[in-house]
């Protein structure tokens, strides 16, 4: 099942203020609350039922010992648990700890399927910045849409933003 703009509490027709709405709405959400997975698992859930067009929005979280990411608190059908660091999108992501957008991910080298519907992603690096101003990796956000060239570079922006909000949030 896919979220369309019908299903959208937030009128995207002009992303980059809808993007400031979905902002002020997670700010709101998060605000006094420290604990990682509630506010991954909220986030999940309001990214999800507000942009239209995803079947599937969540985190993986980076595990340093095992060198991989896991599965974290997500909305959509059931995903792939663990992902090696430069496989994939998510891996790809994680490895260079840059944006990755994908207009289509079967143009996408050793992209991992985890949902056959999914035809464009997003994934956005979450970096905590340490006291010692080294960024570590605390793992990524991961955008499906069933639409080809989904996500463009207002989404990228948008969503780059709520990331920072959430990382405000637990550190």
């Amino acid at each position: 099942m896919t979220h369309d703009a019908e299903h959208s509490q937030i009128d995207f027709s002009d992303k980059e203020r809808g993007y400031a709405e979905l902002a002020a709405q997670l700010t709101g959400l998060l605000q006094g609350e420290r604990d990682l997975i509630a506010n991954l698992a909220n986030t999940a859930a309001l990214i999800y039922h507000n942009l239209p067009n995803l079947n599937w929005a969540g985190f993986y979280l980076w595990h340093p010992t095992s060198q991989q990411l896991v599965l974290g608190p997500f909305q959509g059908k059931t995903a792939c648990v663990r992902i090696e660091l430069g496989k994939g999108v998510c891996g790809t992501a994680a490895a260079t700890r840059q944006t990755q957008l994908v207009t289509d991910v079967h143009a996408f080298p050793g992209h991992i399927a985890c949902d056959s519907a999914s035809n464009s992603e997003i994934v956005i690096p979450l970096l905590h910045t340490t006291p010692t101003t080294k960024q570590e990796l605390l793992g990524v956000l991961d955008l499906d849409s069933p639409l080809i060239a989904r996500f463009d570079e207002r989404d990228k922006a948008g969503l780059e933003a709520l990331c920072a909000i959430l990382l405000r949030s637990v550190h």
